[in-house]
């Protein structure tokens, strides 16, 4: 019994972040209920479904699906007051509300949220019974969830965005370093080719894990740019180790794509082996002291050591290939200055001086998570560009006659 219990609390402990984010979620809708009954008649349930389909991880991010929420009610309840109008309750109304619906939210651009959102909430709208004053009702109803998804939300979990890049971001250098000293262990002690492929394929899947890597960045930039206790600089200075950090990892993984080559080849020559396994441990320990150093904020020296460390053992690298040049497979001398350029590019992202971090632009999130993929501004401009547009030409055709 007693064991059975230690599991049990044993995975509560392991998923403290999905425990806490559940725990809030339900206490944020028992909350919404209760203000949507207290403010509104029958408005409980309605705020309920909205504070749990907006709450989230994170602040930022629960304000960004709140709007959404609340702008696809608002065109959700005058699409489905129109229809039920015209052709009343019933099959021909409820189609025509969510076709007309989604026609709206394409022509506004809304993102992928607020495009589920808005025939979802309309549906809620059509419900039996509808009038002026049920519409009105539900669309309270949603403003009281949104606003308390809003509000729990900023305990919904224990860090700030900002500290939950750096977890992020030390979290997949670690694994990197990781990899890159199986690799080191396995040159050195002649690894075959099942080997190799094991290691590219958990490359893969650090790569895998970039994305989610780029959108709590821009969950930092975004946070920090609006919460008065953020600090900017540190978000930018995070959203480039961000991308520094995604650099890494594409070259890890090139290593290991070129090391799987080199066994489905024949393998790596004697006279490289031990400055690769050297060069790949020296990489190894630089990585895993820039994830210490970002972690901790200290340890800045020793990790600007480590690296330089990396970058003279991929020198040293360099040079045995070129004396083992009359002896070794033109391939293989290939392939193992391929390994020194993907050190060097490791190195540069270490110390972040490599300019392709600063002097190139990262696109910022895709629009397909954001709640408007054109701004109202942009929107606007269009739309009176278009109004104007005959009488501009109007007065350019009658200004030839005066």
């Amino acid at each position: 019994m007693r064991k059975l219990a230690k599991r049990v609390r044993k995975l509560f402990a392991d998923r403290k972040t999905w425990v806490r984010l559940i725990v809030v979620t339900a206490i944020a809708s028992g909350v919404a209920w209760k203000l949507g009954d207290v403010l509104l008649k029958n408005g409980g349930v309605v705020a309920a479904i909205i504070c749990a389909l907006s709450i989230r991880i994170s602040l930022y991010k629960s304000v960004r699906e709140g709007f959404g929420q609340i702008v696809g009610t608002a065109i959700g309840a005058g699409v489905a007051l129109t229809c039920v109008s015209i052709f009343n309750f019933g099959v021909i109304s409820v189609s025509m509300t969510v076709l007309l619906c989604s026609v709206v939210a394409r022509a506004l651009h809304l993102g992928e949220v607020a495009s589920v959102n808005v025939p979802v909430t309309a549906l809620i709208v059509i419900g039996p019974g509808l009038s002026e004053s049920t519409a009105l009702s539900r669309l309270s109803s949603t403003l009281i969830g949104a606003a308390v998804a809003i509000i729990f939300s900023y305990f919904a979990h224990a860090k700030t965005p900002a500290a939950r890049m750096v977890d992020k971001i030390s979290s997949l250098a670690n694994k990197c370093a990781k990899l890159l000293g199986e690799m080191s262990e396995g040159v050195a002690a002649g690894y075959s080719q099942d080997e190799a492929g094991n290691w590219l394929a958990k490359a893969r899947l650090l790569v895998e894990e970039i994305p989610g890597v780029r959108a709590q960045a821009v969950e930092a930039r975004g946070h920090a740019k609006w919460f008065p206790t953020a600090q900017v600089d540190e978000a930018e200075e995070l959203y480039v180790r961000g991308v520094a950090v995604e650099h890494t990892v594409v070259q890890v993984r090139t290593i290991a794509r070129t090391l799987f080559d080199s066994a489905v080849k024949g393998g790596i020559a004697e006279e490289t082996k031990r400055n690769i396994a050297q060069a790949l441990s020296a990489l190894s320990y630089a990585v895993s002291s820039k994830a210490d150093q970002i972690k901790s904020a200290e340890s800045i020296a020793e990790s600007r050591e480590a690296t330089q460390d990396a970058r003279n053992a991929g020198a040293a690298l360099a040079d045995s290939l070129m004396d083992a040049s009359d002896n070794v497979d033109q391939d293989q001398i290939v392939r193992g200055i391929s390994l020194v350029s993907n050190i060097s590019i490791i190195a540069d992202s270490l110390d972040e001086s490599s300019p392709a971090l600063h002097d190139v632009l990262t696109p910022g999130e895709p629009v397909v998570n954001q709640i408007l993929k054109v701004s109202p501004m942009e929107q606007g401009a269009r739309v009176g560009a278009r109004i104007t547009k005959p009488f501009t030409w109007l007065k350019h055709h009658f200004r030839n006659y005066f």
